[in-house]
């Protein structure tokens, strides 16, 4: 089973233990786009608006080429800023491919209490609490 791995960059550094377990569980890890270099945005930004827009579309047809090789995806959302469960824009738009994909959800932790509290609840993701046994083959 192909699990497309999620995150905002600021839990990069979280990752590496969940990609261990995972494919010692026979899982294969598909990682998120900017993983292997995380600063690349904070980079784009620093050029013009269009370089930086390219870029950006670029990375959104990479993720939906990763939910379509993908049989589920994990997001794993941490806390950021005080927000328990933290779900950027970007992965908030991975969700919702997979969703519209009709794949399988994973959530790490419960869904934040913020103001996507409804559209995640909307995509039905199947809140894992940390357990990566809960993942079904």
């Amino acid at each position: 089973m192909n699990i497309f791995l999620c995150s905002s960059k600021v839990f990069y550094s979280d990752l590496a233990p969940i990609i261990t377990n995972l494919q010692s569980l026979g899982f294969s890890v598909t990682l998120p786009n900017s993983y292997e270099n995380p600063g690349k945005e904070a980079e784009m930004r620093t050029r013009s608006d269009e370089e930086h827009g390219e870029w950006k579309a670029s990375a959104f047809r990479d993720q939906i080429a990763k939910i379509t090789n993908a049989d589920a995806i994990l997001v794993y959302n941490g806390e950021k800023e005080s927000i328990a469960g933290y779900v950027g824009g970007s992965v908030l738009l991975e969700m919702y491919e997979t969703w519209r994909q009709q794949k399988p959800i994973y959530l790490w932790n419960p869904i934040p209490d913020n103001m996507l509290r409804d559209e995640i609840k909307g995509l039905q993701p199947i809140v894992i609490n940390g357990d990566l046994s809960k993942i079904a083959v």
